[in-house]
Order: structure tokens, then C-alpha cells, then sequence
């Protein structure tokens, strides 16, 4: 079973790039980042005819998520943005996931975490009120749902290996202790970084800016993650970022991270941190 996450970064742009890549990867489930689009311009039917039924919240212009799942899966119970939490902005799809793939029912949430602009700003200060609301909804998520997964655009790192310069662009956004510590506190409920379970290469990034030739120098930064929960660990086989998407004309600024489970348990993965 494959499930993946993608800032795509305007639906409506990478429409053909999406259909494309699924034609190709056809994963079971997918968690779709920056829409930018309202709910009635969501392409549900073009999306149907690729074998994908699917969920989303959208927004004029700005931000807008989306879970789908492969046909014959379904998606139920779903969430849209963070309960209690008063909010305009798309930032959170969660729903109950029952895979084609005869896979128990997974509960995923799909997010857009908020960029925060600058430490100190009112947007950074949002995004700590955000993460908060995140992590106390995701504890009670857990609570009903132990198989979790919790993946999206963090817009974080975890650590200075997640950095291409990590001490030109240490404590500014995406790579400050605070946001590092909300990100650690998520994974303390019970959640695990499945890319950093198995070895990768080194300089892995899932996104990099559109200037300076940032994506040919391979200057990016890892902040879209897919974790899972301590129920879903020994079933994980392999995560790892697809970089081809980016090298397509006018790409997302994002590649899609690809997590792989087994229907049954595997032996545990070494961590290499």
C-alpha cells in the first residue's frame, strides 16, 4: 500500500502533471497541499475518471487541501480544518481511509501547515497558536484512531540535515527551535517520521525555491513529512521523496513524498535518526 503527499502549488497548473503522475504512480492514498482554488473549480470528475474519489476544503487564491483514495476505497468521517479551532483558512482535511488495497481502515490527516513568514511576525505567532490546536486535536485523534498518519507541507525542518545551508539559514523560517520543538512535540504523542526510518541520501529536500537555480543546485530544504503512529511503525517498508515531478516545465516548487506499508507487520526499520 502507497501512500503519498504533494504541494502541488495550484491545482488548477498541475492538473496535467498530477493526472500524469498518478498515471504512473498510482498510490492508494494521496494528501494534496495549496490548491488555490474554491470547492466548486475542484476537479472531481477528471480525478474520477483517473480512479481516484476524493475530499477536499478549498480557498480563492491561497492554500486548500484534498485527501483522495483509489477506487474501490473510500473516505468517511471527514474533517475539515482543525475542530475548535476558528479558522479561514483551508488548512486540514482528515478522513477514514478504507484502502483498495484490502488494508485495515487508516485514519489520515492531510495538512497545510501555516509558512509563519518571519519569527516574531503576526503570522508566526499564528502559526504557534495553529500548532497547538493541531496537536491537541491530532492527541485525540490518536486516542480513536491508533492507525494514524499525519502528513502535508510542515513547513518545517526537523534538524540542520533537512538544510542545504543550515547555519546561513539557521533560526529563520522553517528552521527556528520553536517551530522545531512544535514538530518534535507532534512526534511525541506516538508519531514517527517514516522517511527517517530507513537510510536516505544525503541533501534530501522536497522543495526548493524557483530562484537562483535553487532545484539544478540541489538547494532546497525537507519540510513536507509523513508520520505515522506507533500502530502503523512495523508496517512501513520505505518512504522516499520523488524528485522527477520537479525537473517537469513550470513544476511545484514541492516533489511528492511516497510512503510505503505492508499489509502485515515487518521487522523494524533502523532508524538513522
Amino acid at each position: 500500500m502507497h501512500l503519498a503527499t504533494w504541494n502541488v502549488n495550484s491545482l488548477s497548473v498541475r492538473l496535467p502533471h498530477l493526472l500524469d503522475w498518478l498515471a504512473d504512480h498510482p498510490v492508494d492514498v494521496l494528501a494534496l497541499q495549496e490548491l488555490k482554488l474554491t470547492d466548486d473549480k475542484f476537479p472531481a470528475q477528471a480525478l474520477e475518471q483517473a480512479g481516484y474519489a476524493a475530499a477536499w476544503l478549498g480557498q480563492k487564491t491561497y492554500n486548500g487541501v484534498a485527501l483522495l483514495v483509489r477506487s474501490p476505497g473510500s473516505l468517511g468521517e471527514v474533517q475539515r480544518n482543525i475542530p475548535g479551532f476558528e479558522d479561514e483558512q483551508a488548512r486540514v482535511i482528515a478522513a477514514t481511509v478504507q484502502p483498495a488495497s484490502g488494508m485495515p481502515p487508516l485514519r489520515v490527516i492531510g495538512a497545510y501547515f501555516p509558512n509563519g513568514q518571519a519569527p516574531g511576525s503576526d503570522r508566526f505567532a499564528y502559526k504557534m497558536r495553529w500548532l497547538d490546536a493541531l496537536r491537541a486535536w491530532v492527541a485525540q485523534e490518536l486516542a480513536r484512531h491508533p492507525r494514524l498518519v499525519l502528513m502535508g507541507d510542515f513547513n518545517i525542518t526537523v534538524d540542520d540535515d533537512d538544510v542545504w545551508d543550515p547555519d546561513g539559514l539557521r533560526d529563520t523560517i522553517h528552521c527556528t527551535r520553536e517551530e522545531r520543538a512544535q514538530l518534535q512535540a507532534l512526534k511525541d504523542l506516538g508519531l514517527h517520521d517514516a522517511f527517517r526510518l530507513f537510510p536516505q541520501p544525503p541533501k534530501s529536500y522536497s522543495w526548493w525555491d524557483y530562484r537562483q537555480l535553487a532545484f539544478p543546485k540541489n538547494r532546497g530544504l525537507r519540510i513536507d513529512h509523513i508520520l505515522i503512529s506507533d500502530a502503523l511503525k512495523p508496517h512501513a517498508v520505505a518512504c522516499t521523496i520523488d524528485r522527477a515531478p520537479r525537473k517537469r516545465p513550470q513544476p511545484s516548487d514541492h516533489a511528492p513524498v511516497v510512503l510505503t506499508l505492508a499489509v502485515t507487520p515487518t521487522p523494524a526499520p533502523e532508524s538513522c535518526g
